[in-house]
């Protein structure tokens, strides 16, 4: 299965796409692995006629967003984030009307219509300097209220505004305390999601994107407590196989794991579960994702 994947990505001029908490043999199969600020980038970057995003629907609508002449497909239709769906369009709306000289910043993970609506969007990864980039006082932020406290507890000045106020990660929010108590008997160090909850951050010696774990990582020797998704613990043992990292077993993402080696296949001789979205919706939603990846650069 792996030579048939390889020789139908040489095939058909493809590049496959994994993000970090994808299992490990997907990720072995992909092009590029990564967070979502790095999918982004890359996405916009490639020269593919096909680009299968190996992840949930969001990341795949980014691809397109940013490659709106070529094809994106993803294996598993529904594979979707049940963050990205606490945030919709009327509740952007809405507090807009509350707070009409906010800007409006979006996370990554939402939809296509969420985005379209942004000045700008944001991923965990760069979201402080994406708010510090703009000069409105007042900031609408969603669909996650944990990484917008992190952002205000970081730019103290600014009013963030979490839209809507319980958005969250089930995976995140599911690391506490006592997970923290836990870590410290184990000794070394934990580093934490910024969607993780406000009160476990400040207990965290460190508040990193999954991309900002690989980069951490490469210059750490003690071991980590990595309070996400479990297989971003996989990958880092597979890029640092002499560290030791920690995982919660029980911090799975259900969606991250619906698409399999067979559905990747499948995917790129059937090209099914295309991403179609509408031009205006694109046109939009590209203006605050490319608005975003020039603060970057």
């Amino acid at each position: 299965m792996e030579a048939k994947i390889r020789a139908l990505k040489a095939e058909k001029n493809a590049v496959v796409m994994a993000h970090n908490y994808q299992p490990l043999d997907i990720q072995a199969l992909a092009d590029v692995v990564g967070d979502s600020l790095e999918l982004a980038v890359k996405a916009k970057e490639t020269g593919a006629d096909l680009i299968v995003v190996c992840g949930v629907r969001f990341m795949a609508e980014t691809a397109k967003i940013l490659n709106p002449d070529r094809k994106v497909v993803i294996p598993v239709e529904d594979a979707g984030c049940p963050l990205a769906d606490f945030l919709t369009p009327d509740l952007i709306r809405e507090a807009k009307e509350r707070y009409p000289d906010a800007a409006v910043v979006v996370y990554v993970n939402s939809t296509a219509e969420s985005k379209a609506l942004a000045d700008i969007t944001c991923t965990s990864a760069n979201a402080v300097r994406v708010v510090m980039s703009l000069s409105n006082e007042t900031i609408l932020f969603g669909p996650d209220a944990n990484l917008a406290a992190y952002v205000q507890r970081e730019l103290p000045k600014k009013t963030i505004v979490p839209v809507p106020p319980g958005g969250h990660c089930y995976v995140h929010t599911g690391f506490t305390l006592a997970d923290v108590e836990a870590a410290r008997r184990k000794g070394g160090m934990i580093v934490c999601h910024p969607e993780c909850l406000p009160e476990v951050q400040e207990q965290a010696d460190v508040i990193a994107s999954t991309g900002g774990m690989v980069r951490g990582a490469a210059g750490a020797g003690e071991p980590w407590s990595v309070f996400t998704e479990r297989d971003m613990v996989s990958r880092l043992r597979v890029l640092y196989p002499g560290r030791v990292f920690y995982e919660k077993p029980e911090a799975i993402c259900v969606d991250m794991k619906k698409i399999s080696p067979a559905d990747l296949q499948r995917a790129l001789e059937c090209e099914e579960h295309e991403i179609i979205l509408p031009p205006g919706v694109m046109d939009r939603a590209r203006r605050a994702l490319e608005r975003m990846i020039a603060v970057g650069a």
